[in-house]
């Protein structure tokens, strides 16, 4: 057990340092993240993306946020040309990011590997970009998730030569994706979308005719967009999906208008406007009828990207808190020196450590279920990373993944609006960057599926998929596993409210439909609090064991405290104050010696 101590106080403000150095957390789930030979070939690279992020890319992403992009429609002759005039930093940060393989490198191998990386890559360079700008991996998540629609169901040249674009290494030749999924009838009720596909004399080959509503990333080459092709069944089972470029085959600007960009609250480096399809040329991805099926394997992706992107938020705002914490002196004494401000960072971090863990657990069964996929199809990689079955991997990440979303939107507009307050009035002016993270932040909730849908969601898979299956062995193999005096009397209290969720999903299953849907957040929200307890103890166990630190051990403690202890007087009257007297093991990452929490484990309530 080594180590100091982070001093925040030698920093003026959360920029213009290494984002992957600054934060212990990230890394350790991260590494957790990559098979072993993975992790090895990316740590470097990841630190160099850190670096790069947190220099270059915060400061260009702060002057795009202030002064964006335009929307060219019409040229003066009232010709369409869908100009979208990008901020030149915007272009330099899309250079900094692309040129780092934060896409390709999942596709194609990069310098010193013989086979590209998994989807985690791309997921955790994402992470690290939305340090300082959630608006710019939403087109990075998209191409990813474009190209996974494509390498999955793509069976025709065109699919092939849009693939070929959206995941390579050569930058002149590389195109971003897109989804133009919501409709303005629509919404979340996709199977209402009207857009109409009619048919040309060439095979695959399509005109679009009506309007999207909300198309983010909007002048996107690799954009893929569903429509109902002529006679076919109303509802979801009725929509096919397509690639609409930009430019048609022939160079010519495609048959679409857009008529303008939305005035958006927050992510404003990427352009997300409305488009109208007058006759646009469209290229249909696999068999027809199935594009909703097909989308909803892009849509795995992009809940997972969103719940990185808040993840992101989170680490950026704690940052900033804890450097003004350090640096702001009230009363003769700095803040982070008051119990008060002690707790509140104690509980930010603990809520990042514990979204950290469900994220990238999350994550983690979500790259092992596509190796599976990517081996049984067209044995992309041969990695023996398959350490869980693929039926296990895919019912976990049906159920694990849109709470992910759900969650932790919540947790970074909570967390964002909560940075903004621990620097006062500063927070809330555009010169610091606070009020730009909340302004970011909300759209989390929105983007990928409301928190409603996501949570019908989770009562769907657990209905159809029965992915209770998998979560019970799941929680199970991790509680039996703890053996620290100090997290054995927490994993009896997570074993406890563990029955009870099980109790409570059973009474759902069996119970009135319309009371199910009436409980579906609350049992999205058990079933985060129960599976990130597990994954908290189970880090925990693993720090002793491996480090002889026992730092996760009191983030593991404080969760359960906070999430499950039922004490008198809300623990007003407890005594407990565990933020206060390890506020710098918490907080600060120092170093516990676990020998020391023998004597101090949690008494059983």
């Amino acid at each position: 057990m080594t180590g100091e101590p982070l001093d925040y106080g030698q920093y003026e403000e959360g920029r213009h340092v290494n984002y992957w150095e600054l934060d212990p957390t990230f890394r350790d789930e991260v590494e957790r993240l990559y098979p072993d030979d993975e992790f090895a070939w990316a740590e470097e690279k990841l630190a160099d993306f850190g670096e790069v992020v947190g220099h270059e890319i915060a400061d260009n992403a702060d002057r795009v946020d202030k002064e964006g992009h335009e929307l060219r429609t019409y040229d003066k002759d009232g010709n369409v040309v869908n100009d979208v005039q990008y901020h030149p930093l915007q272009l330099e940060n899309d250079r900094l990011a692309y040129e780092r393989g934060i896409v390709s490198d999942a596709w194609r191998a990069p310098d010193g590997r013989d086979e590209p990386l998994g989807l985690q890559h791309t997921l955790a360079m994402q992470n690290l970009l939305c340090y300082v700008d959630a608006g710019f991996v939403c087109p990075v998540s998209m191409t990813t998730g474009a190209a996974i629609v494509l390498d999955k169901f793509g069976d025709n040249e065109y699919c092939e030569e849009y693939l070929d674009h959206l995941t390579t290494d050569d930058l002149e030749a590389f195109v971003e994706g897109a989804m133009f999924l919501t409709e303005k009838q629509g919404g979340s009720d996709v199977g209402a979308n009207e857009v109409r596909a009619e048919p040309t004399d060439e095979e695959d080959v399509y005109e679009l005719h009506g309007e999207k509503w909300f198309c983010s990333n909007i002048d996107a080459e690799g954009t893929l967009a569903l429509a109902r092709r002529p006679d076919a069944p109303e509802g979801t089972d009725g929509l096919s999906l397509f690639i609409v470029p930009h430019t048609k085959r022939n160079g010519e600007l495609n048959d679409q208008v857009y008529r303008r960009l939305k005035d958006k609250m927050g992510t404003i480096a990427v352009p997300t406007g409305e488009v109208e399809f007058e006759g646009a040329e469209a290229y249909l991805v696999g068999e027809p009828e199935k594009g909703f099926k097909y989308m909803t394997a892009m849509l795995n992706f992009e809940r997972l990207t969103n719940a990185g992107g808040s993840l992101g938020i989170m680490g950026r705002s704690l940052l900033e808190s804890k450097i003004y914490a350090a640096n702001r002196e009230a009363f003769g004494d700095t803040i982070d020196q008051y119990p008060l401000m002690r707790r509140d960072l104690v509980d930010m971090q603990t809520d990042y450590d514990a979204a950290s863990a469900y994220v990238y657990e999350a994550s983690r069964i979500y790259d092992r279920y596509e190796r599976y996929e990517a081996d049984a199809d067209d044995e992309r990689s041969d990695t023996e990373v398959h350490d869980i079955g693929e039926e296990r991997a895919y019912k976990l990440m049906r159920l694990l993944v849109p709470i992910a979303k759900y969650k932790l939107g919540r947790l970074a507009v909570d967390t964002a609006s909560y940075a903004m307050e621990v620097k006062g009035g500063n927070g809330y002016v555009r010169e610091f960057v606070t009020e730009r993270l909340l302004r970011d932040a909300q759209v989390t909730p929105i983007w990928e599926g409301t928190s409603n849908i996501l949570s019908l969601d989770v009562l769907r898979v657990l209905e159809k998929e029965e992915s209770h299956e998998a979560l019970f062995p799941f929680v199970r193999e991790r509680l039996d596993a703890v053996e620290h005096p100090h997290l054995e009397s927490l994993a009896e209290t997570v074993e406890s409210e563990f029955e009870s969720l099980q109790a409570a999903m059973v009474s759902l299953a069996t119970g009135d439909p319309d009371y199910a849907q009436h409980e579906a957040k609350e049992l999205a929200d058990y079933i985060f609090d129960v599976v990130t307890a597990t994954l908290l103890l189970e880090r925990a166990q693993d720090e002793i064991d491996d480090e002889e630190n026992a730092r996760k051990a009191l983030v593991a403690e404080w969760f359960v405290e906070t999430r499950f202890r039922q004490s008198e007087a809300r623990g007003i009257t407890d005594g407990e104050k565990l933020p206060d007297e390890y506020f710098e093991e918490v907080v600060a990452f120092a170093p516990v010696d676990p020998d020391a929490l023998v004597d101090t484990a949690p008494a059983d309530d």
